[in-house]
């Protein structure tokens, strides 16, 4: 194998500074955003089914009594957070390919921070009104929640989904300064998979806090993975992505099953590997082009929603099953079916009246200043 640049690519210098890169041209993978949407709605299953704690409280009882058989399996869905990772692994490539750091800069804040802000409002609304969704925070603690900087500062989290968002900006981070600011190129995500994946695998033995908060050894592989299979996507069947995607699923398999499964754990440590394997498997789907039949309009909307509603349907979610089910006494599936499309009706708001109008200006806002 060699890290050669495939002959579909011309000299990387291009790549960088090209409007139109070499390779398969950038365009919309619907299956993604399907696939998105599925790896939200395994979170939320898990949130409202699979786990106890405080929705045990909405419930008035362990979900697990409540939903015997579909519980079972909505403890694996945590797992769709991993999913998550592996396709935005492949969507940063496919989307910084070709542009300056300053582009991926604004696109990504413009992306994240308006409908956050939204989710965020609502909660901390909600939580003065309503102290069942959420613990009040103080005014100091909810501004810091704005830059989406609490968890290294040491403040309490409005949002509980938000520890990924943390995870995905230090991703972002690593990318942009070692990959987008030099100029992408097929060598550069070659080196970089390969770097971090030796990084991550010596931190995991020899690692520190700072080794831990920089290389994040319990996540790497699956963006790694991601990054990988968007270079097959681009420029075929090429042995050293599918390598660099192998080594990643081995240890992606490693992390799960290790931060999942103990003794007396309820899941089954070959079924957390046939999930994760799942996962790499529906993505390489999309990167060997064996998806391009799942061509409907939906899909667009699915994957516009699936942001909002994974930021707003843990604590929202807990209480509209608590006013459902232990107020209106309706009984617990056709609750449980409310709660996630009030969830993705939420969601469409937040998408139509917030994502659409102020997204693009504030990153028109960021160019200009």
């Amino acid at each position: 194998m060699s890290l050669a640049t495939p002959t579909t690519a011309p000299p990387p210098a291009k790549i960088a500074v090209t409007p139109a890169p070499p390779g398969r041209p950038r365009t919309r993978l619907l299956a993604l955003d399907g696939l998105r949407l599925v790896a939200a709605l395994m979170v939320c299953l898990y949130h409202y089914t699979g786990r106890g704690g405080v929705v045990s409280a909405s419930w008035h009882q362990n979900p697990a009594h409540v939903f015997p058989t579909l519980s079972r399996a909505a403890v694996y869905g945590c797992l769709g957070v991993e999913f998550f990772f592996v396709i935005s692994g492949f969507v940063i490539c496919m989307s910084s390919w070709g542009r300056s750091l300053g582009d991926f800069f604004r696109s990504r804040v413009a992306r994240l921070y308006p409908a956050y802000w939204a989710a965020l409002a609502l909660i901390t609304g909600a939580s003065l009104a309503l102290p069942a969704v959420v613990h009040a925070v103080r005014l100091d603690e909810f501004l810091v929640n704005l830059t989406m900087l609490q968890q290294p500062v040491g403040a309490p989290r409005v949002l509980g989904v938000c520890w990924t968002l943390w995870v995905e900006v230090r991703f972002y981070a690593l990318f942009a300064l070692l990959v987008v600011l030099p100029g992408v190129t097929y060598r550069r995500v070659v080196l970089f998979c390969s770097v971090w994946t030796l990084a991550a695998v010596l931190s995991t033995s020899a690692g520190g806090a700072w080794t831990e908060l920089v290389v994040m050894p319990e996540y790497a592989p699956y963006f790694i993975g991601g990054l990988a299979l968007y270079l097959v996507h681009r420029f075929g069947n090429q042995a050293l992505p599918w390598g660099i995607v192998a080594l990643s699923w081995i240890l992606g398999l490693r992390m799960a099953t290790e931060g999942l499964w103990h003794a007396g754990s309820p899941r089954n440590p070959y079924v957390v590997m046939l999930v994760v394997t799942l996962a790499y498997a529906a993505v390489a789907a999309v990167a060997a082009g064996w998806t391009r039949w799942a061509a409907w309009p939906w899909l667009t909307t699915a994957g516009a929603l699936t942001y909002p509603f994974y930021l707003v349907h843990e604590h929202l979610g807990w209480f509209v099953i608590r006013v459902l089910h232990r107020g209106w006494g309706l009984p617990p599936w056709p609750t449980l079916a409310a709660t996630v499309l009030a969830m993705l009706g939420l969601a469409w708001l937040i998408h139509r009246f917030v994502e659409t109008p102020f997204g693009p200006k504030l990153k028109r806002a960021l160019k200009n200043s």
